[in-house]
């Protein structure tokens, strides 16, 4: 069961105001809990990319329960979400040395007139490298790998640019610096201008909005037929971590349906296996002893050699049995069973 999304803090000292229509909701140093609950209260810059569905850790359906409660407090834990949390300071400090600027901290920023539109500032810039005077614009920072140098060729990748206008739009700022590190060691820099994407900023509040009025009124959103399965299992295994009991789908024709989906899907790949190997021998028969072949001294199909770390459990047991109870543990998983009777019933 769900619980109602918390409201944010209220006390004047939370909630004054630090950009043109931006007011402080929790300064940069408060408690990791306190900043996961109180933007709770709002969707953010990473939010609105989900719900627009180019994040890649989540989709509105996600947004939808985690800001109802439905999903821990946590947060990202994963490994680039750690690295980058750790590397923002640097790649912050190397912008504003490279741009001779002068940045601070700020937190979690709600904007005036529509207190659900929120962001987490990286940086708040002083003294803009751009224009004259102070206070005018901010630096979001990201920490990308070198896998996703291409979506950074000719500007900020998609879901960068969409923050980065939320950002602006909250705050009342008329352009946002970009500083982004990938692979560790490729830094680029971009600004992105309010004035270039008028358009999209106003889809954006429209969007927000439509997506936190079925927050409010507790309506899960519909997603599309090609929502990321990948995300959608992630968001499932949260919100269901402890399963038990069975449920009667006789009239629950969808989910009947995709039991059908899923073993039409099971009986192609297993065809495609077996297709697979059968190739695969008729190539080893036609190499003969050799391990390579070529056609018009092109290298056309080879046997590459390789190797991985494989651990003999049993001899690991029988020889050292202090270390194997010390690194051997059991994991439940759960793995989806469609009883011999259904599938039977359904390749009739």
């Amino acid at each position: 069961m769900t619980t109602a999304a918390p409201a944010g803090p209220t006390s004047p000292a939370a909630s004054r105001r630090v950009t043109p229509t931006g007011r402080l909701i929790l300064p940069a140093d408060a408690d990791r809990a306190d900043w996961l609950n109180a933007r709770r209260s709002g969707l953010g810059s990473s939010d609105i990319a989900a719900v627009l569905g180019i994040s890649r850790y989540g989709n509105a359906l996600s947004v939808y329960h985690d800001k109802t409660g439905g999903l821990p407090l946590e947060g990202d834990d994963s490994e680039p979400a750690l690295w980058g949390r750790l590397n923002e300071e640097t790649v912050a400090r190397e912008w504003a040395r490279r741009n001779r600027s002068v940045i601070r901290r700020v937190g979690l920023v709600a904007n005036v007139d529509r207190p659900w539109q929120m962001c987490t500032l990286d940086r708040r810039v002083l003294e803009c490298p751009l224009a004259d005077g102070r206070e005018k614009c901010a630096v979001e920072i990201k920490c990308r790998d070198k896998m996703k140098a291409g979506q950074f060729r000719r500007g900020v990748a998609d879901d960068v640019l969409v923050q980065t206008l939320w950002q602006a739009d909250v705050c009342g700022y008329d352009h946002i610096h970009a500083a982004i590190l990938i692979g560790g060691n490729d830094y680029r820099q971009y600004v992105v201008r309010v004035a270039d994407h008028q358009q999209l900023i106003d889809d954006l509040r429209t969007a927000g909005a439509n997506a936190w009025q079925q927050i409010e009124s507790r309506r899960p959103p519909v997603l599309a037929a090609d929502a990321d399965p990948d995300v959608l299992l992630d968001l499932y295994e949260q919100l269901y971590p402890n399963r038990a009991g069975a449920i009667d789908i006789t009239r629950d024709v969808d989910t009947q349906d995709a039991v059908a989906d899923y073993l039409d899907a099971h009986n192609d790949l297993t065809a495609a296996e077996r297709r697979k190997k059968a190739a695969k021998a008729r190539i080893l028969s036609g190499l003969g002893s050799a391990e390579s072949a070529t056609v018009l001294d092109r290298t056309y199909v080879a046997l590459d050699e390789q190797s991985r770390e494989w651990t003999d459990t049993k001899r690991l047991a029988e020889r050292w049995p202090d270390a194997y109870a010390d690194c051997v543990e059991d994991r439940v998983s759960r793995r989806l069973n469609i009883p011999r009777t259904v599938r039977e019933e359904h390749n009739a």
